[in-house]
């Protein structure tokens, strides 16, 4: 974001190392002479954490083939750590994935975010993880940064429409930079519907006004955003899971969430119902799941989760949440719960 310690980069240097929005430069600078305001940059040493001369091999970002995700993201952390167990079983996560949390107010999905975040960095290091708040409150924001090893980029809800957006547009810049040169890169946005409000805010009126008040144009740009997420070919994934707010009495959000229904290949819904209750975590099994969950979970693995899937089914949201949480609570890990399946 532009600030009174910006460092002044030469045209020259930015021709020379062909840089973009979003590169991340390291180097030696200069105090400012007599008639100049910034620190300048005398030499690049690093450009996304590489050798320079590395940059000038990479492929960009939108020339780069996408797959479906195949590596699986593995959550499982602790025995007691019940989400990313069943997250690890009934919603995998891959590497590239484009991941919804759809949550009513107070269903606990930020805490939800909080432990896929600490699940990441301390079972895949390599993975550079950024954590995108938007329009959030000030102390959720400090929260999140005292218990996250991640890089937190936020803006809160007394900030300027405009100043959601310019966050958003240089974190996914960032991103595509990274994932350029072959990085994991995940991005864990709470939440899509806000920043789908701060672009229709921004965003030129077209004179088209879909119900709640979206304009046609608003969408775009955040679905570009969500849209990044992919498993690349050449090497690299960029993964986003983001939160939907919905039964917020919003008929915007509403429309938003509509929109964005069928754009990711995984979804985990929030049961406000089972919140209530203090079952945590709140995840509706049924309507959670992963597409093309087979090139993620071992033959055997998936096997077992059919099995358990047909069993859960008939249940209602609040049973089958017990029964999983009650026959988990004796296993150190999840292989063993699925061996216990047999007993």
């Amino acid at each position: 974001m532009p600030g009174p310690d910006d460092i002044y980069v030469s045209p020259s240097q930015i021709r020379r190392f062909n840089l973009r929005t979003g590169d991340t430069v390291s180097g030696q600078i200069r105090p400012p002479k007599d008639s100049e305001r910034y620190f300048a940059l005398l030499k690049v040493e690093s450009l996304n954490f590489e050798p320079p001369d590395k940059s000038q091999k990479k492929i960009y970002f939108d020339n780069l083939t996408p797959l479906y995700p195949m590596e699986q993201i593995r959550l499982e952390t602790d025995p007691d750590n019940y989400s990313a167990r069943i997250m690890d079983l009934l919603t995998p996560v891959g590497k590239g994935q484009r991941g919804l949390i759809v949550a009513p107010p107070r269903t606990g999905k930020t805490m939800l975010l909080q432990n896929i975040a600490n699940s990441i960095t301390r079972n895949h290091p390599e993975i550079f993880l950024i954590v995108l708040l938007i329009d959030e409150r000030p102390e959720e924001v400090t929260d999140m940064e005292r218990n996250v090893d991640a890089e937190v980029v936020s803006s809160t809800f007394d900030e300027p429409a405009q100043r959601h957006v310019q966050v958003a547009e240089m974190v996914i810049e960032k991103a595509k930079r990274l994932v350029e040169h072959k990085r994991d890169v995940v991005i864990l946005l709470d939440s899509i519907t806000r920043l789908a409000r701060a672009y229709n805010t921004v965003v030129p009126p077209s004179g088209k006004i879909l119900s709640g008040g979206v304009d046609s144009n608003a969408l775009h740009r955040p679905k570009r955003f969500f849209g990044a997420a992919r498993n690349i070919e050449e090497g690299g994934s960029l993964t986003i899971i983001a939160t939907a707010l919905i039964d917020t009495g919003s008929r915007m959000d509403e429309v938003i969430f509509e929109e964005f229904k069928g754009t990711g290949n995984m979804e985990i819904h929030l049961d406000r119902k089972l919140t209530e209750k203090r079952i945590f975590p709140s995840i509706d099994i049924n309507k959670s799941g992963t597409r093309k969950e087979e090139l993620l979970l071992p033959k055997e693995v998936l096997n077992r989760v059919w099995i358990l899937r047909k069993l859960l089914s008939p249940l209602n949201p609040i049973d089958s949440m017990e029964f999983l949480l009650d026959k988990m609570q004796g296993t150190e890990n999840n292989a063993e719960f699925l061996a216990s399946m047999n007993r």
